[in-house]
This record gives C-alpha cells, sequence and structure tokens, in this order.
C-alpha cells in the first residue's frame, strides 16, 4: 500500500481517537452556545480537567508508535497501521467514557451543528496529522504530541465551523422572519428579565389559553436559533398569539431577539447580576434587558413587573403604554392582596383599579405571585375578564424544578428550585421552606455566573438560608466556602454543616439524616460545565 494512502488511513483513525476523548470538550462548547470567552472561561474553571483527554491521547499515541515499531518486520505494514490505528479508535472511546460524566443535568445534543462541528474537527486533525507527514518529520512520534493542544484544536474546529454556522443560521433566521411577516393576525410578546422569565413565559401562556390558542416557547428555547425553530416547526394558522423567551448573556442579543420576533408587547420580569461573568457590568445587563422595551413599536405595549427597584426605574422612564404589577396598590395597575401561602399552594385577591377577584393556585411563594401578576396584565391588556384569568390561575402546574412541591413515598417533603440560581429567587424559596414542620435541610452549590460578585452573593446567600433550616448540605468544596461563612456569621451550628463534593454524595448524606415529616430544599444545582468533580 502507497505510504501516503496509509498515513492518511492512519491519520483519519488517529482523528476519530481524538473526536472521541474530546466529547468533554465538545460538550463544553455547547453548554457555552458555541462562545469562544464562555469556552475559554470553562476551561480556566475546570483546570487540568480540560487537558486530561489530550494528555491520556499524547500517551495513546506514543504507545501506538512504539507497538508499530515493534511490528515492523512481523506484519504487512498495511495491517500494522490499521492496527494500531484501531488500537488509537479505542483508546478515544475509553477516554471519553472514562471522563463521561454521569448522569449529566444537560447532556450533550447530537443535534446537527454538532454533528457539523464534529466533521470540521475531523478534517482539521486529519489534515495536521498528514501535515507533520508530508513536511519529512517522523509520522508516528511527532504526532503523538499533537493531542496535548486538544482543546485548542477543539476551539479552531469551531472558528473554522462558523462561517457555515453562520450562513446555515441565516437562513433559517429569514425563514422564520418570512412566517411571521405573514401573519399579520398574530399577537406577538416578548419575555425577558434576569430571572423568572420562564416561569412567567408558562404562568403567561396557561392563561392566555383560556381565550386565544397561544404558542409558548418550550423549555428553554430563549436563543435565536431555539426561537427561529419554535416558528419554523411549531407555529401553525391557528395560532392567536405567540409568546417568546428571550435570554441574554452579551449586550445585543434582546436586538437580535426581536429582530426576529418584532414583539408587540414586552414583559420584563427583573433587572439583576445575572450573567456578569460575560456583562461584566449591572448598567450593561440593564441595558440589555431594556433593549425589548426599545423595540416595541408605537402602540405597543410594555409590562413591567414591581420590584422597587431597576425594573421600576425602567417603568418611570418608558413613554410607551406601559403596565406595572406587582404587591402595591397605590401604584400598581395590577396587584395582589391578602396573600395566603401554605404547603398545598397560594390563594389571594387579583386586583385592578376596577375589580378584585378571588384566585387560588398550587404555585407556591411571593415570587410566583408576582409572576402571576405579570402575566394577569397582559391578559387584561387583551380584553380578558378577572374571571376567564381566576380560571386560568387555578390550571397552573408549577414548572419543574422552580420550586415545585413533591411528596416523597416515604413522608419526605421536596421543595426542587434546582433551576434557581439568584439571590432573590432563593430568599423565596427560603421563605417557603420556614412554612414546613419537622427537620428543614437545605442542599445547595450556591450561585454562579456572577463574575466578581460571586463570592459577595454567596455569602449573603448563606446569611439568608442560616434562619430557615436546620442542616445545610453545601455542594462543593470549594465554591461553598463563602457560603459556609455567611451560615457561621449568623451563628449557625458548625455540626450543622456539611460539605460534600457532588450531588449523589448529597443523595447518599440524606439517606441517613431525613425521615418522614421532614423537608428537603434543593436550590440550585450547577451547570455540568461549572462541576468541582
Amino acid at each position: 500500500m502507497d505510504n501516503s494512502l496509509l498515513a492518511a488511513v492512519w491519520a483519519g483513525f488517529g482523528s476519530i481517537g481524538c473526536l472521541l476523548s474530546a466529547r468533554t470538550l465538545i460538550h463544553w462548547f455547547q453548554l457555552e452556545s458555541y462562545q469562544f470567552p464562555g469556552y475559554f472561561r470553562t476551561l480556566r474553571r475546570q483546570g487540568i480537567r480540560g487537558w486530561i483527554p489530550g494528555v491520556l491521547m499524547c500517551v495513546s499515541f506514543l504507545a501506538a508508535s512504539f507497538l508499530l515499531r515493534l511490528m515492523r518486520g512481523k506484519l504487512p505494514e498495511w495491517a500494522g497501521c490499521i492496527l494500531t490505528g484501531l488500537l488509537l479508535v479505542a483508546a478515544g472511546a475509553a477516554i471519553s467514557e472514562a471522563l463521561k460524566k454521569q448522569k449529566a443535568k444537560k447532556p450533550l445534543n447530537f443535534t446537527p451543528r454538532i454533528r457539523r462541528l464534529y466533521a470540521v474537527c475531523f478534517v482539521l486533525w486529519t489534515l495536521l496529522l498528514l501535515t507533520v507527514f508530508r513536511t519529512g518529520a517522523p509520522l508516528f512520534p511527532f504526532c503523538a504530541f499533537l493531542p496535548l493542544a486538544l482543546p485548542l484544536w477543539t476551539a479552531l474546529g469551531g472558528l473554522l465551523a462558523w462561517p457555515i454556522e453562520k450562513g446555515i443560521s441565516e437562513a433559517y433566521f429569514r425563514d422564520a422572519q418570512r412566517i411571521l411577516r405573514g401573519r399579520e393576525d398574530l399577537i406577538k410578546i416578548g419575555i425577558t428579565g434576569s430571572w423568572g422569565k420562564t416561569s412567567v413565559k408558562f404562568i403567561l401562556g396557561e392563561l392566555l389559553s383560556v381565550r386565544f390558542p397561544t404558542l409558548v416557547t418550550p423549555a428553554s428555547f430563549n436563543t435565536p436559533m431555539g426561537v427561529t425553530k419554535v416558528i419554523r416547526t411549531m407555529l401553525e394558522p391557528g395560532h392567536r398569539v405567540f409568546v417568546a423567551e428571550m435570554g441574554a448573556r452579551h449586550v445585543g442579543d434582546i436586538r437580535e431577539m426581536c429582530r426576529l420576533v418584532h414583539p408587540t408587547m414586552g414583559l420584563l420580569t427583573s433587572v439583576g447580576p445575572q450573567h456578569l461573568d460575560t456583562f461584566h457590568t449591572q448598567e450593561r445587563i440593564t441595558k440589555t434587558k431594556y433593549e425589548l422595551m426599545d423595540a416595541i413599536p408605537e402602540g405597543g405595549t410594555c409590562f413591567f413587573s414591581d420590584d422597587d427597584g431597576i425594573v421600576y426605574g425602567l417603568w418611570e422612564k418608558t413613554e410607551k403604554e406601559k403596565y406595572l404589577a406587582g404587591l402595591r396598590p397605590e401604584r400598581d395597575d395590577v396587584w395582589a392582596e391578602n396573600i395566603q401561602v401554605s404547603s398545598s399552594g397560594s390563594r389571594f385577591l387579583l386586583c385592578t383599579k376596577d375589580e378584585k377577584t378571588e384566585c387560588e393556585t398550587e404555585l407556591l411563594g411571593e415570587l410566583n405571585i408576582r409572576n402571576i401578576m405579570l402575566s394577569a396584565a397582559v391578559c387584561y391588556r387583551l380584553g380578558m375578564s378577572g374571571k376567564e384569568i381566576a380560571a386560568g390561575i387555578r390550571r397552573l402546574k408549577p414548572v419543574a424544578h422552580r420550586l415545585e412541591l413533591k411528596r416523597n413515598p416515604s413522608g419526605i417533603t421536596v421543595l426542587d428550585d434546582a433551576f434557581n440560581s439568584n439571590i432573590q429567587g432563593a430568599e423565596q424559596a427560603f421563605q417557603t421552606l420556614r412554612q414546613f414542620s419537622g427537620k428543614r435541610i437545605v442542599v445547595t452549590p450556591g450561585m454562579v455566573e456572577l463574575g466578581d460578585r460571586e463570592e459577595e452573593m454567596n455569602y449573603q446567600f448563606g446569611l439568608k438560608m442560616a434562619d430557615c433550616c436546620d442542616a445545610a448540605i453545601l455542594v462543593g468544596r470549594q465554591r461553598s466556602v463563602k457560603i459556609r461563612e455567611g451560615l457561621q456569621a449568623k451563628g449557625f451550628p458548625e455540626e450543622k454543616i456539611h460539605i460534600v463534593g457532588s450531588l449523589n454524595e448529597a443523595a447518599e448524606l440524606l439517606k441517613t439524616m431525613a425521615g418522614a415529616g421532614d423537608c428537603i430544599l434543593f436550590e440550585n444545582d450547577l451547570p455540568d460545565n461549572y462541576s468541582e468533580v
């Protein structure tokens, strides 16, 4: 067999091995929405873990090179090449399996984009291996050191794939715009905020569906490509309202979403220090969230959740038609009175200047009541009556992992607030936990993506937790330091603080701590690319 062909075959096998071993790196790239700054931040945060796949593949290449030399003269050259190539593939698969996080909260999703990234990386790494051969260097020993830079080669593959993805996404984007332009009858609503937007989206969708056929973007579909897919595959002629959640990690992200949806109604749930690691300042976060209101056309309507803070200030400066919703009857357009919260749900009066309507819901916590008020304001604006809105409120079910009440067959009550990652929502969860009898246990890793304020906010997190629970299980030995300091500052008993390395360890510990009549609050959960283990 020709030497060039042998080199190409061997390089192809080696590239496949590298691809398999780089699964964790590609997963991180996907978790960071294919953004290079976020990917490199994850690499820095994970430390040596990000370089282990390349080091192990380097060892595998060296072993394959040594084995090939041993077989020289004993087997045909083509057979030795294929045999060692297959060993590289097997090594890559073994590395992938060994490093793969078990039961990932958001596993690698083999979307068409990921498959294209794998294809680009395969071509890139094959060419890199072949280049070494064609420059005259000894192929096998020198190639062994190429995988050491596997995290960088992965980023380079993403960079080379970017023009392809940009062209594809822009074509889909324009097609979704065309679909919406052809639906002049469709009421288009955008929702954004530092937190609460997913909950408000589902609450609003349920309330509106009492009168209008309504489509809301599912799960956490809140990126341009996610919403584009919903428009192209799920929007039907019978829909009368389209509700789009709009997420943001960078300045301009909401503006891009509005370029797609062109909403005539906009909801702002909250503004706070979420994603400070990408925004860097609170001012940039505020500016980005307000991009939604800037995009609402004349004749459109803006809705704000009254937070006595930044959102209220944005409501004050807005000159378009606007509504304020919250718990302040002296200034809000829609508000709640006589709130009664128990372990079985909430009761309250839904109030406007014209009427008061009794409501009840399974949802827990004052924050959920505020979310309902914001959603109700939109319903009133669209002509729904208090009676219709109350009917929708009765149908509301807890959103998964957002202060979701679960009853364990063993008699343990679980409050699942794992998707929360802000101090305000955590405080609401702590207040809800106080209403339960028995031993009250909090399991939490604290909060992430808060940039330079992360330690300060986790200290405050510990302070607020101290008054609501009887025991605290902190996940992550490094990240829990400031939470522990906050607990200690409030005099929380040291023997009631338990530090574990993973959620699995926490689950094992809970088996020895909790029993019938006790309540466990799971507050926040780290993304896979933030795990310390």
